[in-house]
């Protein structure tokens, strides 16, 4: 997976967007285009980029091309992601043991 990529698809509100309806289930081309005051070809860029970044497959139903979620795609980014959260999460509870120091040394102080 590529991780520039990735972030690169999901740096856009248009193609975010997509994400969440696909997360409900397949659509076409069509239907994804349906809430954007934008064109069927526009539409058409936003997904080449989120397949080409392997976050969305698109099939074969007799006419219908459908789009789907590839939620598995978005593990990568996940596990990177999770690295820095567990990263602050250290240092919000450095803070708050020092915080807690703090307030029990101006206890005694007072």
């Amino acid at each position: 997976m590529d991780l520039d990529a990735t972030f690169a698809a999901l740096a856009d509100p248009t193609r975010r967007a997509i994400l969440g309806r696909l997360r409900a289930g397949e659509a076409t081309v069509t239907e994804l285009a349906e809430p954007f005051a934008m064109t069927q070809p526009a539409i058409s860029k936003h997904l080449k980029v989120l397949e080409r970044a392997g976050l969305i497959s698109r099939g074969r139903d007799g006419q219908r091309r459908p789009c789907r979620l590839r939620a598995d795609a978005l593990k990568d980014a996940t596990d990177w992601l999770e690295g820095y959260r567990n990263l602050w999460e250290d240092r919000y509870r450095s803070l708050d043991g020092l915080l807690d120091e703090l307030k029990e040394r101006n206890g005694r102080d007072e």
